[in-house]
């Protein structure tokens, strides 16, 4: 009963501070290091589900929702506007029409930011663009996706997706995860 007693006194102290711990906000790097971000408290780091992830974070579900906002991080080759048609690809709009995106630049510790907002059916390969596996369509989704210019190491692609309510409540920490960027 002792036993019992000590551990409920430790969990009404320590309960705070573990709470508090897992809603404070998270520092992260991507890029062997050469890029570093700040993401937002209440956001989950993950293990990376691919080996193309260099950082992974789920992002509350909306209110009365079960399914979370992923973002990932990663570096990538090809364009700029070959990476944004790649993206506008995995979506379909009403009626299989295609999506329009919006889009927005920013400039952010010198690194030029492209910023591309789509919404629909979200096409999900969960293995990846490239892994070749069953797509699954995801409707009412929507995608914030980031590509991050640097001048000497490379460019790199942080994309934020779920459903659409989830992502409508994580899209202020997303801008300001992108607002964080530090280049080293």
């Amino acid at each position: 009963m002792r036993m019992l007693s000590l551990l409920a006194a430790t969990l009404l102290v320590a309960g705070p501070a573990l709470a508090q711990e897992a809603a404070a906000p998270t520092n992260f790097s991507i890029g062997e290091g050469k890029l570093s971000f700040t993401a937002p408290a209440g956001w989950t780091k993950k293990q990376p589900a691919t080996r193309i992830v260099e950082a992974e974070f789920a992002t509350p579900a909306a209110k009365g929702e079960e399914t979370p906002g992923r973002l990932t991080a990663m570096g990538a080759g090809g364009t700029i506007e070959s990476n944004i048609d790649r993206w506008i690809g995995q979506f379909v709009g009403e009626g299989g029409a295609a999506v329009k995106p919006k889009q927005d630049k920013l400039t952010v510790s010198g690194c030029e930011i492209h910023v591309v907002d789509l919404a629909g059916t979200y096409k999900d390969t969960p293995g990846g663009p490239f892994a070749g596996g069953k797509t699954t369509l995801r409707e009412n989704y929507r995608m914030l996706g980031a590509i991050v210019v640097t001048k000497d190491a490379g460019n790199y692609f942080l994309k934020l997706y779920g459903p659409k309510a989830a992502i409508g409540e994580a899209e202020k920490g997303f801008q300001e995860m992108l607002k964080s960027l530090k280049v080293k």
